[in-house]
């Protein structure tokens, strides 16, 4: 059987660091296009368990000034190199969509699931990001963690943060990674 465009397009994804992307990043339009694709996830009881934060322009550098005022409350013992580093966080990429989890209370739909759908989206990001020709990386760190964040940011009380997609165009190709054997992962369950 020939392989489809669709496997051949998920074999070549590839995280682009956030530090090896610039501009220029997406336009309101093609991000438009790219959330289009990046809902079309399982969504058990159709929750919509997550929405959409963009931070570009000035506030990618006005979210690092908090960020670093942050680090620093934090640790005490924080080294400059490492608040620099939590100021710098944002500044690199043209665009970051922060994608927020916002689960709701259902008998029928776990909170895990919601979260598992909102990861979803995060990874079909990065897929439809890769497709328009960009390049993204999915990041975390303290600060996805961090209630004061989550309060900057105008988080809701349930609300979490699933992951912040850096996403512009790569400075150098990525070269390809070594990738584990699926083979190596797959079992079989003969019964019990």
């Amino acid at each position: 059987m020939p392989e489809s465009s669709a496997l051949q397009a998920l074999d070549a994804r590839r995280s682009v660091p956030a530090l090896q992307l610039t501009t220029p990043g997406p336009d309101h339009e093609t991000l438009l296009r790219m959330l289009a694709s990046a809902v079309r996830v399982p969504d058990h009881g159709k929750k919509v368990p997550f929405r959409f934060l963009s931070i570009q322009g000035d506030a990618r550098h006005t979210l690092g000034a908090f960020l670093a005022e942050r680090s620093r409350a934090r640790d005490l013992n924080a080294s400059e190199a490492q608040v620099e580093k939590d100021r710098l966080r944002f500044s690199h990429a043209p665009l970051i969509v922060t994608v927020i989890t916002s689960p709701s209370p259902s008998p029928k739909v776990p909170e895990q699931e919601q979260l598992m759908t909102a990861g979803c989206v995060c990874f079909a990001l990065l897929q439809a990001a890769q497709a328009m020709g960009f390049g993204a990386q999915w990041l975390t760190a303290w600060m996805a963690f961090d209630p004061a964040v989550h309060a900057h940011l105008g988080l809701a009380a349930h609300e979490g943060i699933a992951g912040f997609i850096h996403i512009g165009t790569p400075k150098t190709e990525v070269p390809e990674r070594e990738r584990p054997d699926p083979a190596a992962l797959l079992q079989d369950w003969v019964g019990g």
